[in-house]
């Protein structure tokens, strides 16, 4: 008896989320996504130690792969990287499930949220690479934007709800280690364990802090009517150093962010796809 086409689609998802191909693809993401963390914390040392004219984002660390020897191509492996990841995640949220693991309904709301920003953050990519990049729009002018729309203040308001609420999360995962049930753990050595365990922790709540400034920032925003409260990245971590202890909390902050990237290129080896 001929199978349903229902069924036959399924397999055919079954067989794209088992692909050894795809789970390269994600494997480079992770990589990628650590060399660009690993940048931006670079760039938050330089804001913390007082150098003017310092932008500590994800537009200007793809800037700063571009402008190293063989920067373009590298930043073309970063994008392929950040591509693949994106990809990774998308299917994932479609079909529920990879090689190695199933995810929930939370997972896959997660994901569709990665998979649309790390998308996003390729196209920043591609766009530095053929000079375009400086004409993307800023925190500021994309709130600005919404806040005209009917119901603009109510809009972004919720953005920044549940960016602090995405933010609550991430420290949360790296308090309670939660990113561990996303590991091949039993493939690491005690030594191994130790340091990629404290990777996670501090970098998922430096990331925790940033998204938190990030989320007041859109409220701010939308209490006042004014675009220019809100900010992204790089004014969440202005934030910090014009703050009272900030140059402090944004070294501790700068070196978390290094810690996730040197966990997010551990984690290209041992995250279960």
């Amino acid at each position: 008896m001929p199978e349903a086409p229902a069924d036959e689609a399924r397999q055919a998802a079954d067989q794209v989320a088992g692909s050894e191909t795809l789970g390269r693809l994600a494997r480079a993401g992770f990589v990628a996504r650590g060399l660009v963390y690993l940048i931006i914390a670079a760039l938050a040392i330089k804001l913390a130690i007082g150098e003017q004219g310092t932008n500590a984002d994800q537009q200007q660390a793809l800037r700063t792969i571009a402008e190293q020897p063989f920067g373009e191509v590298l930043l073309l492996l970063v994008a392929v990287g950040l591509a693949g990841y994106a990809l990774w995640m998308l299917i994932r949220a479609a079909i529920g499930h990879g090689v190695e693991t199933t995810d929930s309904g939370f997972d896959r709301v997660s994901a569709v949220a990665s998979g649309v920003a790390y998308g996003v953050l390729c196209a920043t990519a591609i766009a530095v690479l053929v000079g375009s990049g400086s004409q993307s729009g800023s925190p500021k002018e994309a709130t600005g934007g919404v806040l005209e729309w009917p119901g603009g203040t109510v809009l972004v308001a919720i953005a920044g709800a549940v960016v602090i609420g995405v933010g609550i999360y991430q420290g949360y995962k790296g308090l309670a280690r939660k990113f561990l049930e996303e590991a091949n753990t039993a493939e690491m050595s005690p030594q191994v364990r130790q340091g990629y365990t404290a990777l996670g922790v501090f970098g998922y709540v430096a990331r925790a802090i940033v998204f938190v400034l990030v989320g007041y920032g859109l409220i701010k925003a939308a209490v006042d009517y004014d675009p220019k409260k809100a900010i992204g990245l790089d004014g969440a971590l202005h934030e910090l150093a014009n703050s009272s202890y900030g140059p402090w909390v944004l070294w501790l902050v700068a070196i978390g962010l290094a810690g996730f990237g040197l966990y997010s290129i551990a984690d290209s080896r041992y995250h279960r796809v």
